[in-house]
């Protein structure tokens, strides 16, 4: 009993030990908990997260921009925003010390999405008809680059600025044509209020012109020039926690359960799967690896920015993303 007293107290001090040499972490994500976050929860179950020294929190967010001012202030490490926005933050606010360090959503999910009995499948059949587009709406910014890049007459085209919650009823009652949205998100509201799949027409704007990239991992610049190795396992974790995620996405969708028990996990696996389909696994990530960025395609992506923002400053690329904290060659995706 002695004996079995003292290697309790010593397995309790080396617990210890090794929980005060984790360092804390807090993750903004850009989103509430559903299936496209599960990655980030299986990097925290597998223990990847605490394999490079970090104990993470996620915590949720309320849009594409939410968690750009959090990780800027210093109040988050890091966090998961859309790089157009943060590209025009940084044109806002020069010198703040924010910068995107990992591309996760190598094609954004900015899409038109449409009903096929309405006369919409390509982006050519909006002419004529009526899109309801919520003003705020990610999708509907781009969607001028979108016009632009398929020669698109505007004027042929009726917009409702329709809210975010009206958006995907009234599209399924028939009220409008086709809606600006997330792909994956437009897709499933759509089919969870009836619409059979087969009459949704999913118009990715990155397959039809438009060179923005989506979402990445962004960083304090400041906390990482000060913790590069933190940082860099950070990322690490973050592909693997991708990786298992593509590998069993119905295994990755039991972490993310544990943290949202009210979601529908049938729903949010759907989801997370068509993130990974139409976002994550693309050409190029098959062939450079995730994480990493094309040079030539970032040039056209903020070329394409100027149809739709007035820079105050001249762009630079540089200043929106780094891969100082990336393997050479980006992270493999099997």
């Amino acid at each position: 009993m002695f004996y079995r007293a003292i290697l309790t107290a010593a397995a309790a001090t080396l617990a210890a030990s090794a929980a005060a040499a984790q360092t804390e972490m807090p993750f903004a994500l850009d989103w509430k908990f559903e299936g496209p976050a599960a990655p980030y929860f299986v990097a925290i179950d597998e223990g990847y997260f605490a394999d490079a020294g970090l104990e993470v929190e996620v915590t949720a967010g309320q849009g594409s921009l939410d968690a750009i001012p959090k990780v800027a202030t210093g109040a988050f490490p890091v966090g998961f925003a859309d790089i157009n926005s943060l590209i025009k933050f940084l044109d806002q606010n020069p010198g703040a010390p924010v910068t995107a360090v990992m591309m996760v959503y190598d094609k954004p999910p900015f899409a038109v999405v449409g009903r096929k009995s309405q006369g919409v499948e390509a982006p050519k059949d909006l002419e004529g008809r009526v899109l309801g587009a919520p003003p705020p709406d990610g999708a509907w910014a781009q969607f001028p680059i979108f016009a632009a890049e398929n020669d698109l007459d505007m004027d042929a085209i009726t917009v409702d600025p329709v809210g975010f919650p009206t958006r995907e009823p009234m599209l399924a009652e028939g009220e409008v044509d086709a809606v600006t949205g997330f792909s994956f998100s437009s897709f499933l509201n759509l089919v969870r209020l009836g619409v059979d799949e087969d009459d949704i027409s999913t118009i990715l704007m990155a397959d039809h012109g438009v060179q923005l990239y989506g979402n990445a991992v962004i960083v304090n610049t400041a906390f990482a020039e000060e913790n590069p190795e933190l940082v860099s396992g950070f990322l690490s974790a973050v592909a693997q926690g991708w990786t298992d995620a593509i590998a069993d996405p119905a295994a990755a969708i039991e972490s993310l359960i544990e943290r949202n028990p009210a979601a529908d996990a049938d729903l949010e696996q759907r989801r997370l799967q068509l993130a990974i389909d139409a976002n994550v696994v693309t050409d190029w990530t098959r062939a450079n690896g995730m994480g990493i960025i094309d040079p030539a395609r970032m040039a056209e992506a903020l070329e394409q920015i100027k149809l739709t923002y007035e820079f105050e400053n001249a762009p630079d690329a540089a200043l929106y993303f780094t891969d100082a904290y990336l393997p050479e060659g980006g992270f493999p995706l099997q």
